[in-house]
């Protein structure tokens, strides 16, 4: 099973839990399954169309995913993705 290390803006869909395991071979596949297990997380990530906000980052083993083969890009065992929402904000003058 691949890990899915879950940031703590997104916790709150997963019950807390930190870092959870899934299966599936590419990943659009572990993603699937983790909306599967976690279905609050699925509305944090994408849009009605079914598409992944431009603001969501993912990372295979620290690999950013948009220099792979994105969502197609294939996953093993070992692999960890991690998701990073991107954060706005910033001081106003």
């Amino acid at each position: 099973m691949s890990v899915v290390r879950i940031p703590p803006v997104l916790r709150q869909a997963t019950g807390g839990e930190r870092e959870i395991e899934v299966t599936g071979s590419t990943v659009s596949e572990v993603l699937e399954r983790l909306y599967e297990l976690h279905p609050a997380v699925r509305t944090q990530l994408q849009t009605d169309d079914g598409e992944l906000h431009r603001f969501v980052n993912l990372y295979l083993n620290d690999e950013d995913l948009r220099m792979m083969s994105w969502l197609d890009t294939e996953v093993s065992e070992r692999d960890t993705l991690l998701i990073l929402p991107a954060m706005a904000g910033g001081a106003g003058s």
